[in-house]
């Protein structure tokens, strides 16, 4: 499967915590600016989802300096109600900061529960 986004995220000073590296949880934002981007390249064939699972492994640390980061997001493995993402965040030079997988559950918003994917958004992440 090669459905993937990347997204260049600037640094803030506010990302930072006292040791002046990344905050930890900051970690989590990009990885959801990530999965934004990666359905919103789907257009109108994305759909509803809960993120039900994330891991994540800090690798690099990540200072202001760096000016940047790139999140990519790659669909790995499509289930009946789920999806799996490689989730990827790289310094500018292209050195892994970290890296994990996301389980996201597509939801049914009226019944407020998962749901199957349809057919056309199996086709639509697999590319």
């Amino acid at each position: 499967m090669a459905t993937e986004a990347t997204v260049r995220i600037p640094l803030r000073w506010r990302d930072l915590d006292q040791l002046g590296h990344l905050n930890q949880s900051v970690y989590h934002e990009l990885l959801e600016e990530g999965r934004g981007a990666l359905f919103a390249s789907l257009g109108d064939r994305g759909f509803p989802f809960v993120l039900v699972h994330v891991e994540l492994d800090y690798r690099r640390e990540v200072r202001k300096a760096d000016g940047h980061l790139d999140v990519t997001c790659r669909v790995a493995k499509v289930g009946r109600t789920s999806i799996t993402t490689e989730d990827l965040i790289a310094l500018p030079d292209g050195t892994t900061a970290a890296e994990g997988t996301s389980v996201l559950v597509a939801w049914d918003t009226e019944a407020r529960r998962s749901r199957e994917l349809s057919a056309e958004e199996r086709g639509a992440l697999d590319g």
